[in-house]
């Protein structure tokens, strides 16, 4: 039986892990992440992600669910932490409702290498997000719609932070979310896919977008380019992008919210493929 490291105060090793929640760099240096939930844990396991450490609540008896991810082979190498409840609440951020059973989980390779760009390659490219819940909430749409991965180009928010692991509800551990510096860097990827005869399309979006996004085809590989919440595409990624497209809006609003932008031009995607079949 593996052995248990029994945490019952706030102790070095509580605090490295409480740090992954609030601390990018710390992520970063750790190569490792916080994950918690059903769905999430077991959808890591499935997608073959690797643990770090699975910690319990000391305190309850745990559901046939947790015992059975503690007793998986995927968690033959995990560390097994058995951690006082209320410091378990204070690591799950909740006050109520405390998670049984936390994931600390190893980060992938920023390798774009690892999103597969087929003849239906569909894919998204969040430039400079502000907010994790946007984030999580574009993986949740791009996963739904068969997109086959994400990448967040430039600085800014953690696609690893806890509240867009949240927004995602699962779907950052079964869909690739790859970190690119810049629009070069992913022009470099799709270049070289061209040149290997897969005629991928970059495609940004804008509310003075030159085309609605009804009338794109979005039946070939499609790279779709979401812009930064507050300040939209950048220069550089409006010189990389073949085509700049609009969706028509009505009402009072200016317009939409980048994570509802990317869902209405994955869906129109998904809706055209459909009829193609």
């Amino acid at each position: 039986m593996a052995r248990v490291l029994r945490v019952s105060g706030r102790n070095a090793r509580f605090q490295e892990w409480q740090a992954l929640l609030g601390n990018r760099r710390k992520r970063r240096q750790a190569r490792a992440f916080v994950v918690q939930g059903v769905r999430p844990i077991t959808l890591a396991i499935e997608h073959g992600w690797g643990f770090r450490a699975l910690i319990y609540d000391a305190d309850r008896r745990l559901s046939r669910w947790a015992s059975s991810v503690l007793e998986s082979p995927a968690a033959a190498a995990a560390e097994r932490v058995a951690m006082a409840g209320e410091l378990i609440r204070e690591l799950g951020e909740k006050d109520e409702d405390a998670p049984e059973l936390i994931a600390v989980v190893a980060m992938p390779e920023d390798d774009l290498g690892r999103i597969g760009v087929e003849a239906g390659f569909l894919g998204v490219a969040f430039d400079r997000p502000a907010s994790p819940g946007n984030i999580g909430t574009v993986i949740r749409s791009a996963d739904a719609f068969g997109a086959a991965g994400l990448i967040v180009t430039g600085h800014g928010a953690d696609p690893y932070d806890p509240r867009a692991v949240r927004a995602s509800t699962g779907s950052l551990l079964a869909l690739p979310v790859v970190r690119a510096d810049g629009p070069a860097e992913v022009m470099t990827w799709v270049d070289g896919h061209r040149r290997a005869g897969r005629a991928v399309t970059v495609l940004g979006t804008d509310e003075r977008g030159a085309v609605d996004a009804a009338a794109c085809d979005l039946t070939g590989p499609t790279l779709v380019v979401i812009g930064n919440e507050t300040s939209g595409l950048s220069e550089a990624w409006r010189d990389a992008c073949d085509v700049i497209a609009r969706i028509p809006i009505s009402g009072s609003a200016s317009s939409l919210n980048a994570a509802s932008a990317a869902t209405v031009l994955l869906y129109e995607a998904a809706r055209q493929r459909a009829g193609t079949r």
